[in-house]
């Protein structure tokens, strides 16, 4: 069964659509979700009944990609009260995400703001954090990941994690390691550290190779994250797309709108900062077709080019459960 990729963008201005795109800096205005909002429906990830779309937090802490200050911290609580208000309860982070000092800052800012959420107890309880340890070259044994996942509940004031993933795959270039870091995930698991665990950018073989291993250790594999999207929509995404529906896999897409190519906010001569800018300039002419005319589609029907776009998605791909990762920063 399909799952919504419906973009919440229409209901609440200031929220972003995907990792990719910008939050308004204009104030929040109450709001009363519809009784069609999609978030009102949850779906199975794993052991866990999560919001169809979860929320990617690549953004927070990253000065060079992303422009994040600190200054930012107070409205980008206010972003993560008013997606969790609304029903959004998969929040997706990683222990890289921060940029120099800032490194981490991102679980941080995470574990702050569910801390000091004002809402219904029951709202705050059903959070579901899914964190990503990075493979560093210097970790190089089980318990060196098992110590990545401690720092993180540590970071996060958690005591268990709910998705504990493996950020990247090393069987290219470091194979023993590769064993290590699954040793790594099996014990944090065992230690009741992580709920459940997930991988993140495995191609289609290692998917398989580390469900069947993990398998035999008696871990369930929950999720599968991927760069997916109509600018990375190739053999790979699909070949995963069906391991992930035929072995039970929840599949969780990262930058379903092109890291803010198709939003429709940026044009060839509108570029964001930074080094998306070199990017864009690159692939945006190319772009403009459909564009345009998902632009037409969203003017008749009064809603934004990311609405039109996540809906298209949503009505076209295959029964395989897939969960997008909409994000926000200030502008």
């Amino acid at each position: 069964m399909a799952v919504s990729t419906l973009s919440p963008t229409a209901y609440f201005s200031s929220f972003s659509p995907s990792n990719d795109s910008l939050i308004s800096s204009s104030p929040f205005k109450p709001f009363k979700p519809p009784p069609f909002w999609p978030w009102r429906k949850k779906v199975k990830m794993g052991p866990f009944t999560v919001s169809p779309m979860g929320f990617g937090t690549w953004a927070w802490g990253n000065q060079l990609l992303w422009g994040y200050q600190e200054s930012m911290d107070s409205e980008l609580q206010r972003t993560f009260n008013l997606a969790v208000e609304n029903g959004i309860n998969l929040f997706d982070t990683a222990d890289s995400y921060g940029t120099g000092r800032l490194n981490g800052q991102s679980e941080k800012l995470l574990g702050k703001f569910i801390n000091e959420f004002q809402g219904q107890k029951q709202i705050q309880d059903n959070i579901v954090i899914a964190t990503k340890f990075a493979a560093y070259p210097w970790r190089l044994t089980p318990g060196q990941f098992v110590n990545a996942c401690k720092s993180s509940l540590d970071r996060m004031q958690l005591e268990q994690i709910g998705i504990g993933q493996l950020h990247w795959s090393t069987a290219n270039y470091a194979p023993l390691q590769e064993l290590a870091l699954w040793d790594g995930l099996v014990a944090m698991y065992e230690k009741g550290l992580v709920r459940t665990v997930g991988v993140s950018n495995y191609g289609p073989k290692q998917l398989v190779k580390i469900h069947d291993y993990l398998k035999a250790r008696g871990v369930p594999l929950c999720s599968a994250q991927v760069q997916f999207s109509l600018l990375s929509m190739g053999k790979d995404q699909i070949e995963i797309k069906n391991i992930c529906d035929s072995l039970g896999i929840r599949l969780i897409s990262y930058s379903p709108l092109g890291l803010g190519m198709l939003t429709g906010k940026y044009t060839p001569s509108k570029l964001p900062q930074g080094p998306r800018a070199l990017l864009f300039r690159q692939i945006l002419p190319g772009l403009e077709p459909l564009l345009n005319s998902l632009r037409e589609i969203a003017q008749k029907r009064r809603k934004t080019i990311s609405q039109v776009f996540d809906r298209s998605q949503a009505q076209s791909e295959s029964p395989t459960e897939k969960t997008d990762l909409i994000g926000g920063r200030i502008s």
